[in-house]
């Protein structure tokens, strides 16, 4: 994740999430992830007239053993309350239209700010359902 201007949340060295704001993208294809994480996250930003080549990817088995999420903002706005992996609180960051949020380790929890926020969710799956997927942290 070499992005400079892209904001990173980290505890005990655990990279936990990565904030891409509207205003982050540069010329070119930037990958934010890395090539070890569940979610493969880049940003293109090209002109009119490059070609990307077709291609499919190939079947290979994986290993996962944690769910990634990609949040991205349509419209509105939203609060983002990010915890450390032991489930203590460590910080909110509030996020606009245009932005996006990679969340890749701890936990999460949200408040909408505004009417009509429309956020575009990404993850890892298959999902395994609420009580094997994921733990509620109490507050």
């Amino acid at each position: 994740m070499s992005h400079e201007k892209i904001e990173k949340i980290v505890n005990d060295g655990l990279l936990l999430a990565v904030i891409i704001r509207d205003s982050d993208w540069s010329k070119g294809l930037t990958f934010v992830s890395s090539e070890n994480d569940f979610q493969q996250v880049g940003m293109w930003n090209y002109d009119k007239g490059k070609v990307l080549e077709p291609h499919v990817h190939l079947l290979k088995p994986r290993m996962i053993s944690r769910t990634q999420e990609v949040l991205f903002l349509k419209e509105g706005a939203l609060r983002a309350s990010i915890f450390t992996e032991d489930e203590k609180f460590l910080k909110t960051i509030d996020l606009h239209k245009g932005d996006t949020m990679i969340l890749l380790a701890g936990g999460h929890g949200y408040e909408i700010l505004e009417d009509n926020t429309k956020v575009l969710e990404v993850k890892n799956g298959p999902y395994l359902g609420a009580i094997e997927d994921r733990k509620r942290i109490q507050r």
